[in-house]
C-alpha cells in the first residue's frame, strides 16, 4: 500500500474518533430538541464538566496510591456520569422548565445565559489555564506499514470506538424497549395527549435532560484522555461541533445525530491534515452553513411543518 493511501486511512481513523465523541455529545442536542424542540446551548459546558471531573477523580485516585486502571477508569466514568446528570437535571429545572411554555427565543436566552454562568464558574473554580490530563493509556496496534506513515490504531483509540458503539446500543435499547424510552417517544410525539394518558412529561423531559448530559461526559471521560488537555473553555466549541453535528444528521434524529458526528470528525480531520489546523473549524462551520441553507431537515431528518 502506497505510502499516501496509508495516511488517507490513518487520518480516517482519526477522524472517526473524534467523531465518535462529537456523536455522544449531539445526542444530547437530538434528544431534548424532539421532545421540547428547543436547543440546549449549556449542553457543550456538561462536556466539559465532565472532563473537569475525569481529571480530578484521576488525580485524586493517583494521589491515594490507587493505580490499578481499571478501577481508575471505572471509577472517573461513574463519578463523571453522576455528576454531569446532576449538572442536566438542574439545568432543565432552573433554565428551562420556568421557561417552557414561553417564547422559544426566551428559553433560548436563557440557556445561552447559563452556559456562559457555567464557563465562569468553572473559571473562578479551577483557574482559566489548561490542565495536564495524566496519561493513562498509551500504545496501540500497527496496523500497516512502517515508520511515521504506518497505519496504527492506538489502544485509546479502540477504546473510544467500543465506548461510543457501547453507549450507542444502550441508549437504542433504552429508547426501543424500555417503559421510560416509550414515554420518551410519546412525548416526542405530541406532549398534550401524553400528559392526558397519565403519563409525567416533567418527569420524561427532566429524564431526557440527564441522559444527554452522561453522555456528554461519556465523550468528556474519552477526550479528556485523549488529548489530555481541559480548560473551562472547551465545552463552547465542543458544544458548537456537536450542534453541527445533529443539525448535519438531521436534528431530533438520533442515528442522525450519529452519523453527523462521524461525517463532521473525519471531514474536520481531512482539512487539518491537508491543508491546515486553523481551517478545520471553518469548515466545520462553513458546513452547518450550507446544510441550513439547501436541506435543513439534515442527513436523516424528517421535514416538518409547524403548527401555528
Amino acid at each position: 500500500m502506497s505510502e499516501s493511501l496509508l495516511y488517507f486511512f490513518q487520518q480516517v481513523i482519526n477522524g472517526l474518533t473524534v467523531g465518535s465523541t462529537y456523536a455522544l455529545i449531539a445526542i444530547g442536542y437530538t434528544m431534548v430538541y424532539g421532545i421540547i424542540g428547543m436547543i440546549n446551548f449549556a449542553h457543550g459546558e456538561i462536556y466539559m464538566i465532565g472532563t473537569y471531573v475525569t481529571f480530578i477523580v484521576v488525580t485524586a485516585l493517583a494521589s491515594m496510591g490507587i493505580e490499578f486502571l481499571p478501577v481508575v477508569l471505572v471509577t472517573a466514568l461513574a463519578i463523571s456520569m453522576l455528576v454531569a446528570g446532576s449538572y442536566g437535571y438542574a439545568i432543565e429545572r432552573v433554565a428551562y422548565r420556568p421557561v417552557r411554555g414561553s417564547k422559544r427565543l426566551i428559553a433560548l436566552i436563557s440557556a445561552i445565559g447559563m452556559s456562559i454562568f457555567l464557563q465562569n464558574y468553572m473559571r473562578l473554580a479551577q483557574g482559566p489555564r489548561d490542565l495536564a490530563m495524566p496519561g493513562l493509556i498509551s500504545g496501540g496496534w500497527d496496523l500497516s506499514g512502517e515508520g511515521p506513515l504506518a497505519l496504527s490504531l492506538s489502544y485509546m483509540q479502540a477504546i473510544i470506538f467500543i465506548a461510543t458503539l457501547v453507549s450507542m446500543g444502550a441508549l437504542t435499547w433504552f429508547i426501543s424497549r424500555s417503559r421510560t424510552g416509550r414515554a420518551c417517544r410519546a412525548c416526542a410525539q405530541d406532549q398534550g395527549m401524553t400528559s392526558l394518558l397519565g403519563i409525567n412529561t416533567n418527569k420524561v423531559i427532566a429524564i431526557t435532560f440527564v441522559i444527554g448530559a452522561m453522555l456528554a461526559a461519556v465523550a468528556g471521560f474519552l477526550l479528556g484522555l485523549y488529548y489530555g488537555v481541559v480548560n473551562p473553555m472547551i465545552g463552547f466549541i465542543a458544544g458548537l461541533k456537536a450542534f453541527t453535528a445533529a443539525v448535519l444528521g438531521g436534528i431530533g434524529s438520533i442515528p442522525g445525530a450519529m452519523l453527523g458526528g462521524l461525517i463532521l470528525g473525519v471531514t474536520e480531520n481531512m482539512t487539518a491534515a491537508y491543508f491546515s489546523t486553523e481551517y478545520k473549524d471553518v469548515v466545520a462551520f462553513t458546513l452547518l452553513c450550507l446544510i441550513l441553507l439547501f436541506k435543513p431537515s439534515g442527513i436523516l431528518g424528517k421535514p416538518e411543518v409547524e403548527k401555528i
